[in-house]
């Protein structure tokens, strides 16, 4: 991999737009709209769900250097430690709040990327 890429270079590496993000993405965030009314299954789907968003960010960032994927990467990790640590009862879970908080933060890391554009200038 080169140090420094073009814009085309970091969108074609880019699994936002390509099939992965199918698996990497959007199954999840369906998977947490179903555990969202599931009480006894939510931490069995929400954390595998979480995690695979949460790495699917982190190497995306690392791959083509997306704003976005700094945020959101470790967001989603942190959202399914915290989803484990509700299973231990060492924290409380409001699961329509937590989702919205997730999805407020995830939103503005997207939206961030309008003025500070899509992807980071590598040295």
């Amino acid at each position: 991999m080169k140090n420094c890429c073009t814009p085309s270079d970091r969108s074609q590496n880019d699994f936002t737009g390509h099939k992965t993000a199918w698996f990497l993405w959007y199954v999840p965030i369906a998977i947490l709209v179903v555990g969202a009314s599931w009480t006894r299954g939510r931490v069995w789907v929400w954390v595998p769900a979480l995690v695979v968003m949460g790495l699917g960010c982190l190497v995306n960032a690392a791959r083509c250097g997306r704003l976005h994927c700094y945020v959101t990467g470790p967001l989603y990790l942190g959202a399914a430690l915290y989803v484990v640590l509700s299973a231990f009862g060492l924290v409380v879970l409001h699961p329509d709040l937590f989702l919205i908080v997730v999805l407020v933060v995830s939103c503005h890391a997207q939206c961030a990327e309008i003025p500070l554009g899509k992807y980071r200038k590598r040295a």
